[in-house]
């Protein structure tokens, strides 16, 4: 992902540390920062909630509760008026930082996350959609990374319809932003959550069975669901199917055996949960880019 040369046409680049340019549309403000010098705890904070998403360098961040290094491909939303501290390790004119600050007026947030509870509630009763109020770091994914990519364009175009363009790429990314957060949350702390949510059970409850045959008639039982409605909930707050959630998780207890020498690729075929081989074979090497035996080549620990 990469800033549109209409920016480089026109922005000014007057400060080596943060260097700013903005772009102002009627529910948003896209704010872009260049930094070109070493530079450490350079605070920035907004009015307003805010996608901060790196695209090029690396910066060291310092939020109230967590420090981490942010790359390319990473994004954090943070609530109004939090306050970061940045650090510029690497920043130089050869090697410049740029990070992109895209603030949402609340009232247009509002406005989707109720038109994202009337059409597509969240499976448990009593839980509802709503914009996180606190940080949130994580790897953009392909949509969310095309969204960015699609904002930025349209903001450093100069289109008489830039601000009706922009307003639907916002909503789109509003909804995406939830689901990531619900995502992380449902998935990272399952095993807390399955007394207390549904689709936080399921989650668990495949982990424990990936060796086990997993179909949807089962887990929609178990989530006390019809299939037709559990297969629809998961989609919408997983942002994908039951059965491409069930396939990650088991290329992913694959990846965690395959290092063993101990372990064949067919035992672990067998381990994660696939009937055949060959399907193992085509399913690994789609998520990886490698077959099982070269994954295991690469990656195997000596015992």
């Amino acid at each position: 992902m990469e800033l549109s040369q209409a920016h480089f046409d026109r922005r000014r680049l007057e400060n080596h540390v943060e260097n700013r340019t903005v772009y102002s549309l009627q529910n948003a403000e896209l704010n872009v920062y260049e930094t070109h010098a070493l530079a450490e705890k350079v605070e920035l904070a907004f009015g307003a909630p805010v996608l901060a998403s790196m695209l090029r360098g690396k910066k060291v961040m310092h939020l109230h509760d967590k420090d981490f290094e942010f790359f390319p491909g990473e994004s954090v939303v943070l609530p109004p008026g939090e306050i970061m501290r940045i650090d510029f390790p690497e920043a130089s004119i050869q090697n410049p930082t740029q990070c992109l600050a895209l603030t949402m007026e609340e009232g247009t947030i509002n406005q989707v996350v109720t038109h994202l509870n009337e059409v597509a509630p969240k499976a448990d009763d009593n839980s509802e959609w709503r914009f996180t109020d606190y940080n949130f770091h994580f790897t953009n994914d392909v949509a969310v990374n095309q969204i960015i990519a699609r904002l930025i364009w349209i903001f450093t175009e100069n289109h008489p319809s830039k601000d009706v363009f922009a307003r639907f790429m916002l909503q789109e990314l509003i909804i995406r932003l939830m689901q990531t957060e619900a995502r992380h949350l449902l998935i990272g702390q399952a095993d807390l959550l399955q007394n207390q949510s549904r689709l936080a059970f399921v989650i668990q409850f495949i982990r424990d069975h990936l060796h086990d045959k997993l179909t949807i008639e089962t887990l929609s039982k178990k989530a006390y669901m019809s299939q037709t409605h559990f297969f629809r909930c998961f989609k919408n707050e997983f942002g994908v199917s039951p059965v491409d959630f069930i396939h990650n998780e088991r290329i992913n207890l694959a990846k965690e055996l395959l290092v063993s020498p101990s372990r064949s690729v067919s035992d672990v075929c067998y381990a994660c949960g696939f009937n055949n081989p060959s399907y193992f074979i085509k399913i690994f090497k789609r998520a990886t880019n490698l077959t099982p035996s070269e994954y295991k080549l690469k990656h195997q620990i000596f015992e």
